[in-house]
Order: structure tokens, then sequence, then C-alpha cells
């Protein structure tokens, strides 16, 4: 029987990708750097995950030649570079720049009233997280998820299967009890070694990612109702 819905955060309740690629930007042109990331390469970039992994695969792969003129090493660039650019994102969410996507709302408040336990399986920061849902869903939005599992719990980052079992074991539950969701394949799969069937809502940066193995892949979860969700859980059995 279904019992719980886990959900991944940027692309999944919200499609935060084009706030976080300004923020990126932002950072880099503040730190005085020559870097701008257009969609094409972002896209490129998010088959990495992780904000500090992304900048470091960049300097690596592209910019490998690159002095680090303020003399106090790599790590530490790109530690106050992703400083600078998830201070950058929180404002944008702060103006509004970024909303829930269709039906995540609705899906949550019913699955809450429903009497199923929500929770937060992601790799991405603890401030990104509170200023998004603080921002969509009010002051209270923890009290709606009993488990939150983030960068700060989970440092191995997706496809790493580690912030979902943690997630499970801090839940009491087993992966056949759950449901996920998720919008990449780094996501994807770090929920199916997890042992959780997954539903995909993909955003015009992952569509052309491979989620072969989902349990669906819809364009958003606007027709999505509590009472499908159990059905299709039943027929995994």
């Amino acid at each position: 029987m279904l019992q719980a819905l886990i959900f991944d955060v940027d692309g999944t309740l919200a499609d935060t990708e084009s706030a976080h690629l300004e923020a990126f930007n932002q950072a880099f042109a503040e730190d005085g750097l020559d870097w701008a990331w257009d969609e094409a390469l972002y896209t490129e970039l998010l088959h990495v995950s992780g904000g500090k992994e992304r900048i470091r695969h960049y300097w690596n792969s592209t910019r490998a030649g690159l002095v680090d003129v303020a003399g106090d090493g790599i790590t530490h660039t790109i530690a106050r570079l992703h400083e600078m650019k998830t201070a950058a994102y929180e404002d944008r969410v702060k103006q509004g720049q970024v909303q829930l996507r269709p039906g995540v709302l609705a899906l949550i408040e019913s699955a809450h009233r429903a009497g199923l336990a929500l929770a937060i399986a992601t790799t991405t920061s603890p401030v990104n997280i509170s200023a998004l849902l603080r921002q969509a869903i009010g002051p209270d939005w923890r009290s709606f998820f009993t488990v939150i599992e983030d960068a700060s719990t989970a440092p191995n980052k997706k496809p790493h299967p580690q912030v979902y079992l943690q997630t499970l074991q801090r839940m009491g539950l087993s992966a056949d009890q759950c449901l996920a969701f998720e919008d990449s394949a780094n996501g994807l799969q770090s929920a199916r070694v997890a042992g959780l069937a997954t539903v995909i809502t993909p955003t015009r940066y992952t569509a052309d990612h491979n989620f072969d193995g989902a349990l669906r892949v819809l364009p958003d979860l606007g027709d999505v109702s509590v009472a499908q969700l159990r059905s299709w859980h039943a027929q995994l059995s």
C-alpha cells in the first residue's frame, strides 16, 4: 500500500533552472570572471549534479589553464562563487521569479489531507529549498514534510542513491511503500537504485534525458490525483 511521496526539488517542484542559470552568471560577473553560461551550455552542465560540482566540472573541462589569481585555491574560489550564486538565486525567488510547477501544490495538499507522508530528497542546498518553499507555500511549509534530506545531510550527489536511502531510513518505510518524483536522468537513477518507482516530469532542460525505467513520464502533475497515484502504485504489486 502506498504510504509516502518523496519529491526532488529543482526542476520537479519548480522549474528553477533559469533562475539558477541567471544567478550563476551574476556570481561570475560579480567575481570579475569572463564566464557566461548560455542555456545550451547550462543544459549540458545539468548532467552534473550539484552547483559546486558544476562549477568545478566547467573549470576543469574548459578552463584548465585558468590561474587562480586570488591565491585562495580552487576549492575556496568555487565555494565563494557558489555562495554568491546562492544569494543571487534567493533574491530571484523572493522577487517571485520562481513558481511551483502545475499541480505540485494541489498534490502536496491533497496527499497531506489523505494521510500520506511527504518527504524531500534533494541534493540542493537547504537555503535554496527554504527560499523556494517559504515563498510558494508559506512560513509553515516544513509542516507538510516528515523528512527533508538535502546537500547538508546527503553529500553524495545524484545519481548516487544516498539521499533516497537516507530518506527511506528516516521515514521508517521500505521503497515499495513509496513513490518518488523527479525531472532528470540522474534523479531517476538515484531513485531507482534505491528501489523507488519514479514519476518523471521533465523540464525543457531535461527533456532529452533517458527516462527508461520510470513509472510514468508526464508533462507536469496538473492532472495527477492521489487516487491515480494509488492506482499506479497498486499495479506494481
